[in-house]
């Protein structure tokens, strides 16, 4: 508690240089596999790093999200078993700390996903092993309400090891909040159902999406046009690009993160396309760690690859784009490290900086405002 103590009295001088001369910073959140969410202060200008603070009221944040006023942070606790839980956070944008609000049960097994809606009316979590998605109401106060509805997921996949079952791995709303789609890695689906904050279940199912046998949806992100969705493969590292309309899916090309004649392991992690919908960038690793670059054809969306990066360390399970698009931070689960690249918005390539921090077992980078919202 000391060293703490005395490494934000260290850093206070820094902070408040930084907000009289009105720098571009944020609050960047950790998450991981440990006992804590760690909050830094991020220079946008240099993409240096500051440590704030850290709560230790939690166990297994490994996903979290922020609402949009920034003054809320939800996290799962992902488990084996008995005991996964959402809890929410109180975070004050100044000085980064968290004060805890409370939790709730998601009512499934190893939690490793939560997002939320732009009203606040309710959080949506993935739990991988049972393979349901849950839906938990929001009070006025941040606060989370008991679980409201819960989506079953079943079936089963062509890889029978990774395979045996369903296996809910996100859930993300589209631009206009109207669906809700959702991928699950043990049967090659993205669920889409429609959704309507104001009932008390607000899911109903809308379309049904299959991928390629074997293949693992993870994640997934929309283009900023709001006309395509890019999903990462996890099980044979590939993107596949689809055409949006409506809650609607229409696939119009898959394509390798491997290089050439590539022979090892792999496990494709996240995705994210660059604020200006130029360029694609998604995270591998088993034996590659690597981030690989693809530019993004104006008018079709369709894919080239550009690059790809080691990622300085193992198992590049998550990565953030920052809100001014001059970085991208990534979390290396493997080797304790959060390592900070310059993006050169012309190219779309990665450069390395001397930026990094030492953490247990990162998993989830989030950005939340430094300033508090009006």
């Amino acid at each position: 508690m000391r060293k703490l103590l005395l490494i934000a009295a260290l850093l206070s001088p820094v902070i408040i240089y930084a907000q009289k001369k009105g720098l571009k910073t944020y609050d960047l959140l950790v998450g991981g596999y440990g006992t804590n969410i760690a909050v830094y202060r991020f220079y946008a200008e240099t993409g240096k790093l500051a440590y704030l603070s850290q709560s230790d009221d939690i166990k297994n944040p490994s996903y979290m999200c922020v609402d949009k006023t920034g003054k809320f942070v939800y996290a799962v606790s992902e488990q084996s078993g008995a005991g996964n839980e959402v809890s929410a956070f109180a975070l004050e944008p100044k000085t980064g700390q968290l004060t805890f609000v409370n939790k709730q049960p998601v009512k499934g097994d190893a939690a490793c996903y939560v997002s939320i809606d732009e009203d606040r009316k309710n959080i949506f979590v993935a739990n991988y092993s049972s393979g349901s998605l849950a839906v938990l109401p929001l009070n006025k106060d941040g606060s989370i309400l008991p679980l409201s509805q819960l989506v079953q997921g079943k079936g089963s996949g062509a890889n029978k090891q990774r395979q045996e079952g369903p296996h809910a791995h996100g859930a993300f709303l589209s631009p206009d909040e109207k669906y809700l789609l959702h991928t699950d890695l043990g049967t090659d689906k993205i669920h889409s159902y429609r959704y309507k904050s104001s009932q008390d279940e607000p899911f109903t199912p809308a379309s049904v999406t299959t991928v390629a046998p074997g293949s693992g949806p993870r994640h997934l992100d929309f283009s900023p046009d709001k006309k395509h969705v890019y999903v990462v493969e996890e099980l044979t590292a590939d993107v596949t690009v689809f055409d949006y309309d409506n809650g609607k899916l229409n696939q119009t090309q898959t394509i390798t993160m491997l290089a050439p004649g590539f022979k090892g392991g792999v496990g494709a992690a996240d995705i994210h396309v660059s604020p200006d919908g130029r360029y694609l960038y998604a995270s591998n690793r088993g034996d590659v760690n690597n981030i690989v670059v693809y530019s993004i054809a104006p008018e079709t969306g369709l894919l080239t690859f550009v690059e790809r990066k080691p990622t300085m360390g193992r198992a590049p399970r998550n990565f953030v784009i920052d809100p001014t698009g001059n970085f991208i931070l990534i979390a290396n689960q493997d080797t304790n490290t959060v390592f900070v690249f310059k993006l050169d918005k012309a190219t779309g390539q990665l450069r390395e900086t001397a930026s990094y921090i030492q953490i247990d077992k990162p998993t989830c980078l989030k950005f939340a405002s430094a300033q508090p919202a009006k």
